[in-house]
């Protein structure tokens, strides 16, 4: 476990530069704001950091998340920035609220803001866990989501989702796993001479780790669309 962690921690923690606002959309060609688009999929598409297994009707999971993405087009980003910054890496910082609902369905939303970005998102998650999980069976769950991002007038960027996740607990430590299907549509804002929209479908998949002692709860997953990875941390008040 240990391991795991310190695997998460040092993603989250590697050296970069930090994204700057991306005031140059307009200057992009297309091939370039379609790999900047792709980039942004992998980065605010919802995820849930969380196992399959359901809150209960009680259950409240509230907190603080962060992401780590690895920019597989940084040419892109640069051309973007006004800044002219080289970046590696993508850090995102969340605000996350998630509830159990009756018959094992929950709600989740997420809040973000980029510091010293012009990147604004949110998100929402519908999830039911179809087989609930006891002592000898694991948890099963599909999972619905929606995010929106918008760049002020830069570029406008929505995505959809769906995933399996399965997951088990042991004592208060469950592994989880899961595969889905992300859908976005990105939109330039700026004038350009970008001729179209980008329509993205890409794989998802994910694993992760939930600790939750008593009212703590922490996990780390790793995310992985189109092969575009991100490292999460999420720490929260959860009963």
């Amino acid at each position: 476990m240990k391991r795991v962690i310190a695997t998460v921690i040092l993603a989250l923690s590697t050296s970069f530069v930090q994204a700057d606002d991306l005031d140059l959309i307009g200057s992009l060609s297309q091939a370039q704001f379609d790999d900047l688009s792709k980039d942004l999929t992998a980065a605010f598409s919802y995820k849930a950091g969380a196992p399959a297994e359901s809150l209960g009707i009680m259950g409240f999971d509230a907190g603080l998340a962060v992401s780590s993405t690895k920019l597989k087009n940084t040419s892109a980003w640069t051309a973007a920035m006004s800044s002219g910054n080289a970046i590696n890496t993508l850090v995102v910082p969340k605000l996350y609220l998630q509830k159990g609902l009756p018959f094992d369905v929950d709600i989740g939303a997420y809040y973000v803001n980029v510091p010293d970005t012009n990147l604004e998102a949110w998100g929402g998650e519908l999830k039911y866990a179809f087989v609930s999980g006891n002592v000898a069976l694991p948890a099963v769950a599909v999972r619905a989501a929606i995010t929106s991002l918008t760049a002020m007038d830069q570029l406008e960027l929505k995505s959809r989702s769906v995933d399996v996740s399965i997951s088990k607990s042991i004592l208060f430590v469950t592994p989880y796993a899961g595969l889905g299907r992300v859908w976005a549509d990105s939109k330039p804002l700026a004038e350009t001479a970008i001729a179209r929209s980008v329509d993205i479908s890409e794989i998802r998949t994910f694993v992760g780790l939930s600790i939750q002692p008593m009212f703590f709860n922490l996990a780390l997953e790793r995310d992985s669309v189109g092969g575009i990875a991100s490292y999460n941390l999420k720490l929260g008040i959860a009963f």
